[in-house]
């Protein structure tokens, strides 16, 4: 699979800042601010790891498709599709909650 195959759309994708595609096999693709970040990739390949053990007892589905690290300034949205792990990382446009 070509590396313009692997990250089709992940441009495009609004406020983002950078991609990440990873496999167990390490980044086979990177761009933005997490261009060439292997601790991230480590990190969040962990982080779907420990999610995966979090199965309901007897389900067949996958463990997850699809998580989300919401930090103060930017949001990294984590994808489960086949054998690969897409990481976009955005900008957190969270509005303050609206007190009443």
């Amino acid at each position: 699979m070509t590396t313009a195959a692997l990250t089709a759309g992940l441009e495009r994708i609004p406020d983002q800042l950078g991609y990440l595609v990873i496999s167990e096999d390490g980044v086979l693709a990177s761009a933005g601010e997490l261009e060439n970040d292997e601790h991230t990739a480590g990190v969040i390949m962990q982080m779907v790891r420990t999610a995966c053990r979090f199965r309901l007892p007897g389900s067949a589905d996958p463990c997850f498709k699809r998580m989300s690290v919401i930090l103060e300034d930017f949001v990294y949205t984590v994808t489960v599709s086949g054998q690969k792990v897409f990481v976009v990382k955005r900008q957190n446009n969270q509005h303050e909650p609206v007190n009443v």
